[in-house]
């Protein structure tokens, strides 16, 4: 990753000074170390206030993003890695796979079709063989 931002998809970067960073002690690996170095990280990118996205792409990204933002503000937390390095590079991806997500397009809708003819009138043969089946299992009718 470049010192200049976070690179979401090529012509499309958050620059680093809208990413703010804050670290604490983590519970996760690292034995007695754990109480001593601040190696979880926290990654907050303000959505709602950034002007690395366009308008569209924005107006996206908060839709799908709703339920994870506090106030247009998007929280990453690492805290699987000893290291404070590697958490900041874990949160780092993280944020750039979940704002690719959030600005992809939408897919396009399905379009409708209708069975064919042979296979309407093979799912009406196979339920009436399937009826005459169960039919046979039953008692006679003296």
């Amino acid at each position: 990753m470049e010192e200049t931002g976070l690179i979401v998809r090529p012509g499309l970067v958050v620059p680093e000074g809208e990413l703010s960073w804050r670290f604490s002690r983590s519970s996760g690996p690292g034995g007695q170390s754990v109480n001593t170095t601040d190696s979880r990280v926290e990654l907050s990118f303000d959505l709602a206030g950034t002007t690395a996205l366009p308008g569209v792409l924005k107006t996206r990204a908060l839709e799908r993003l709703e339920s994870r933002l506090v106030d247009g503000v998007l929280t990453i937390a690492a805290s699987e890695y000893k290291s404070q390095w590697r958490n900041r590079e874990a949160a780092r991806t993280r944020l750039v796979a979940l704002l690719r997500e959030a600005i992809a397009p939408p897919p396009r809708p399905r379009r409708a079709t209708k069975p064919s003819k042979g296979a309407v009138r093979r799912r009406l043969d196979d339920k009436k063989r399937r009826g005459q089946t169960k039919r046979l299992r039953s008692r006679p009718d003296d």
